[in-house]
């Protein structure tokens, strides 16, 4: 077992679903967190009550708007004056018929690739300028990013989903390049592809006529949320920074490369 104790991460998406498993898998862990949100802090309410406000910093930031990535990384940094790892998780993925009309094609790309990418690009960037800046005060300092993509960037998705694919193929190309890069600054970056999870997001699975999603997943279930806030809290514990620029696939043997 390890613990997390005075550390503090900033999470965003954390007001429900994945997000906000890994806020509360960290608190659980003695962490402090910043949780990003979109439009109502959802379940970040909760563990506000239970963990309080000393510990948990819940942000509001539409990250589709330019310039909100840096802003939601300055609204964090402000709670304890250092930020020690950044979770990427906020996303969205609308449906969008390749054959939509053409303004309502460029819309939901430009949205999703602003939210999905560009965002989590600003937030990366703020996060490795102020990494180097505690490194030069502090020689032993290590910062970490996790970013959530999908099993899609590897395997695609269904065709009104291709502008969310290619988001999350971006993602583990973003993290990547992070990793070679800035290792030796005692940087390092790790991405999580999950499937199916168990999350409001995956209502789809259960309506009728999608039973073969379900059928698709060999463990026969849809990931636990907390498994992938497991995950998550290991890769910012320092215990595998040697695996910078891995991916690890949690999505119940639905996708195994």
């Amino acid at each position: 077992m390890f613990t997390l104790e005075g550390e503090t991460f900033l999470v965003s998406g954390a007001s429900r679903g994945i997000g906000n498993a890994i806020a509360s898998v960290l608190l659980d862990m003695g962490a402090n967190v910043v949780g990003g949100y979109s439009s109502a802090p959802g379940q970040l309410k909760q563990l506000s009550a239970e963990f309080g406000n000393d510990r948990l910093l819940p942000v509001q930031m539409d990250l589709s708007e330019p310039g909100a990535g840096a802003r939601l990384w300055d609204a964090a940094i402000a709670f304890k004056g250092s930020i020690d790892g950044l979770v990427n998780n906020a996303g969205i993925a609308p449906s969008t018929a390749y054959d939509a009309p053409d303004d309502i094609w460029q819309a939901d790309w430009a949205k999703t690739m602003q939210v999905n990418v560009q965002a989590v690009a600003d937030l990366c960037r703020a996060a490795i300028l102020h990494f180097e800046a505690e490194r030069s005060k502090d020689g032993d300092f290590k910062g970490r990013i996790v970013t959530v993509a999908s099993r899609a960037a590897f395997r695609g998705d269904q065709p009104d989903s291709l502008h969310y694919a290619a988001s999350k193929g971006a993602l583990i190309a973003l993290m990547r390049s992070i990793a070679r890069g800035f290792a030796g600054k005692g940087i390092y970056a790790f991405t999580i592809a999950p499937g199916w999870v168990d999350t409001d997001m995956a209502e789809v699975v259960n309506q009728p006529g999608n039973e073969w999603m379900l059928k698709e997943i060999p463990t026969g279930e849809l990931v636990p949320p907390k498994q992938i806030g497991n995950m998550v809290a290991f890769m910012l514990s320092g215990l595998i920074d040697q695996s910078t620029g891995t991916n690890v696939d949690i999505n119940g043997a639905s996708y195994v490369r």
